[in-house]
């Protein structure tokens, strides 16, 4: 399982990875591990190298929305950088928090200019 937990992918691989990657890009997942709900996010395994999590704060603010363990379900690449863990956001708006809308327009407008783009750029 990759959905946490010590990673084994060395940097190179992960930076392969990462390069294959866009924002926005939509993977299947399956939730493996909700360790304090309302608190720190989800862990999710996804088809890639390293394991993926969504943070709590894109999360709904009422923990028994979240997504539980082994629900499988869409997500979209968030961000990624040198630690070996993919971040995510969950596609189905259920399992988002409610004022996504303006979460994104406040804390990262240029969402919109980077769908589609590459995690890192060749």
């Amino acid at each position: 399982m990759r959905g946490y937990g010590a990673s084994t992918v060395t940097a190179e691989e992960w930076e392969r990875q990462r390069r294959r990657l866009t924002f926005g890009q939509r993977l299947a997942g399956v939730v493996v591990r909700v360790p304090r709900p309302g608190a720190i996010g989800i862990f999710v395994d996804v088809p890639v190298c390293v394991g993926g999590f969504v943070d709590v704060v894109l999360l709904p603010l009422d923990p028994a929305r979240w997504p539980v363990e082994g629900t499988a379900t869409d997500f979209e690449v968030w961000w990624a950088d040198d630690r070996p863990q993919l971040r995510l956001k969950p596609v189905e708006a259920r399992f988002v928090r409610d004022d996504f809308d303006r979460f994104l327009a406040r804390m990262r407008p240029e969402w919109p200019r980077q769908l589609g783009r590459p995690l890192l750029e060749t």
